[in-house]
């Protein structure tokens, strides 16, 4: 178990030498990469200078609500159309998709009204109609509508819509109300045929060609419904769980810290039976379905369904969930079996990192520090962002129903009734279309955008790398104290984070620009694949993918390099490129220790939060599904119970990291210092070893004239 390692490669530079000064991280250090922090510190300068510009150009209302043909907004508080939120289509079928609505104008007359009609009326029925009709008609028309005038009078000035039609509203937009009858038969509301006011009957297929995918939205919409409805009934008692996972995560460190042995393979035995548990409780589902009418219907044959539950109504799904298990159970099973002889020293590893947060307690609590700076570039990016997409004035263009010379081109609401245009072509009407512009602002504007994406990259791995060597600072503190706690300097995390912003801010910076490259080229490569996704090019498919899977294997090494470089900055305080160098080269040098040694301890913690997360998830599963009879009628009625099981299981992932995040840290800082201490020292009086007396009784080494360094 000595893994000793025999003469190392001298490509990757030579063993660190006894240096009878160093104590740990350095004092006396000087300030590394200026021309990155220079460069970072314009950058954001230019941030907030984009982000200033933003605020002053958009209008976020432009998101919230929609827009009529006049460019006035639906339902804003404080001006006239306060009380009519939702925009009317006066002919949806000169509407090619959803995504039109949503994104452009429609070539018709759009109004804001109090509500969608729900019946379907002609214009002419209207008029011959009660005066009840009439005045229901007259919400859809434009405002001081003459109804004395005829109904051709009327269609030809444009003034109202030939017909209503039942809508919904989604999205603040009245959309036809489609629907579909056993056999496929597409309806609106409940008719399948109808007049659209001028003597011409209108099939309802019409009116799905002309929205197409409509009936799709409307399912989604009504599943996004159900899953706000879930919310709201269930979010104090997902508050709870998050709570509940937050507790156990701190008893779990603290556990950690005074029996660490112990309580690592509790959690592996622990693990081990949650998994076990999960494959007995599918197959107990998957027998229970045996014989049952319509459970042997495959997953392919059900297609995409809205109503989830149905999917657990097969033995398919059940059968899927019992293999996956399966598979995940007997990959740890097999990891723990080749590695069981790396398990102690891996164990003695995370002992010593316990001691570490024990002796720094205030670590445990920087990820908030850490998340409150990342909540705030979040925030910033996200307003920034939506400022700047809403940003572009309002373009108006000229749309008619016969033949003109000027149709789709730009014109003036204002003056439109007075030029050529109206007069050459009296049918036509200059309506709001798009946002947009063609000033030098709106032309460089998808520059800005890009520029804040970047920029919001950059400023997260920049808190990310602030955090990381931050705790290594401490935790290099603490092992190179030689006696603990006695050597262990006073507040290491104050004093750590100090050096950081004094000295190395350019060196984070650097680190973090060079992730931050390769994150927006993934960006960019998933963004043309989204585009390419209606290709028939396979190739250029095949290229897409490789450079994917390509970025996506440099940004994990990346992060790697960066981690460790952020260890030997925090120590040594070198620039970025020596402390990346002098890391590689150290762990190269031990790759063997490296491979069985610090991924041993990576997989334990991640059995951790595995074991947090399992526990969460199934006392939510059996809480949420009703299945606990003691606390039954406390459960909340919902349409999915899965929703506020997901949300729970991966908050509390999510919480779990984060404690653990403080936990990884220190063993891999430890375990870098713990290889310098091998190559450093030799155990003599002259040169004893920093490491603990565990570590130094499982590596068959002793200092000379010590007994303990603990």
């Amino acid at each position: 178990m000595e893994m000793e390692e025999k003469n190392p490669d001298p490509k990757y530079g030579e063993s660190r030498k006894f240096d009878p000064n160093f104590k740990g991280p350095i004092q006396n250090r000087g300030c590394t990469d200026i021309l990155c922090c220079i460069l970072f510190i314009i950058a954001l300068m230019g941030y907030f200078a984009v982000g200033i510009l933003a605020w002053s150009q958009g209008d976020p209302r432009k998101v919230i609500y929609p827009t009529d043909s006049r460019g006035q907004f639906c339902g804003q508080a404080g001006t006239p159309l306060e009380k009519k939120p939702f925009l009317f289509y006066f002919n949806i079928l000169k509407c090619a998709s959803p995504l039109v609505l949503l994104e452009f104008q429609c070539p018709t007359t759009q109004l804001c009204v109090e509500r969608c009609p729900d019946k379907h009326l002609t214009l002419m029925k209207a008029k011959l109609g009660s005066n009840e009709d009439r005045q229901y008609y007259q919400q859809y028309c434009k405002e001081a509508v003459d109804f004395t005038k005829s109904s051709p009078e009327i269609l030809r000035d444009g003034l109202c819509p030939a017909m209503l039609m039942p809508s919904k509203a989604f999205t603040r937009r009245c959309l036809p109300a489609l629907g579909t009858r056993k056999g496929g038969v597409v309806v609106v509301g409940n008719e399948t045929t109808f007049d659209d006011g001028q003597g011409v009957s209108i099939n309802a297929t019409d009116v799905l060609e002309a929205s197409k995918k409509s009936n799709v939205v409307v399912e989604a919409r009504q599943v996004a419904m159900r899953i706000f409805e879930d919310y709201t009934q269930s979010w104090h008692w997902i508050l709870l769980g998050l709570v509940i996972a937050m507790v156990i995560s701190l008893i779990f460190i603290v556990l950690l810290r005074f029996l660490a042995g112990i309580m690592v393979w509790v959690m592996i035995v622990l693990v081990i039976l949650v998994i076990g548990y999960g494959i007995f409780h599918c197959y107990m589902e998957f027998a229970s379905l045996k014989g049952e009418p319509g459970s042997d219907v495959t997953i392919r044959d059900l297609g995409l369904q809205t109503d989830f539950s149905v999917y657990l109504q097969i033995r398919q799904t059940w059968l899927a969930f019992m293999i996956i298990l399966a598979i995940v159970e007997l990959i740890i099973i097999l990891l723990l079996i080749f590695l069981r002889k790396r398990l102690l020293i891996a164990i003695a590893l995370i002992k010593e990192a316990s001691r570490a947060v024990g002796h720094v307690m205030s670590s445990l609590f920087y990820p908030l520090l850490t998340f409150a700076l990342l909540a705030v570039v979040i925030a910033y990016w996200a307003i920034t962002a939506v400022f700047l997409s809403t940003s572009n004035e309002q373009v108006y263009k000229v749309f008619n129903n016969s033949e003109c010379a000027y149709a789709r081109q730009t014109c003036d609401p204002k003056t439109f009734n007075t030029s050529n245009i109206s007069a050459q072509c009296p049918d036509a009407e200059c309506l709001f279309a798009f946002y947009g512009g063609e000033t030098l602002y709106h032309k460089y504007l998808i520059l800005l955008q890009f520029y804040n994406v970047f920029l919001f990259f950059w400023c997260a791995n920049f808190v990310t790398a602030l955090g990381q060597v931050t705790l290594a600072g401490a935790y290099a503190s603490y092992y190179w104290a030689f006696k603990k706690p006695e050597d262990i300097p006073a507040y290491p995390i104050f004093s750590s984070l100090g050096r950081a912003l004094r000295y190395h801010t350019g060196s984070l910076a650097f680190g973090s620009l060079i992730l931050s490259m390769v994150q927006v080229i993934r960006v960019i490569l998933e963004y043309l694949d989204q585009k390419l996704k209606g290709a028939q090019n396979r190739f250029a498919k095949f290229l897409l993918s490789c450079l994917k899977c390509c970025f996506w294997c440099l940004e994990k090494c990346i992060k790697f390099l960066n981690r460790n470089a952020y260890i030997m900055i925090a120590i040594y305080g070198k620039n970025f490129c020596t402390s990346a160098r002098d890391a590689f080269f150290l762990l190269m040098r031990n790759i063997i220790r490296v491979a069985v040694l610090d991924k041993v301890t990576d997989f334990l913690l991640f059995l951790g939060k595995l074991l947090i997360v399992g526990i969460v998830g199934i006392f939510s599963f059996f809480f949420f599904s009703g299945r606990i009879k003691a606390v039954e009628q406390a459960a909340p009625s919902l349409n999915y119970y899965w929703v506020p099981i997901l949300t729970v299981v991966v908050g509390s992932y999510l919480i779990a990291h984060g404690f653990f995040s403080v936990y990884a840290m220190c063993v891999d800082t430890l375990f870098l210092c713990f290889l310098e201490d091998l190559e450093r020292n030799d155990g003599s009086a002259e040169r004893p070893y920093f490491m603990s007396q565990n570590l130094l009784t499982l590596l068959k080494k002793s200092n000379e004239g010590y007994k303990s360094v603990d």
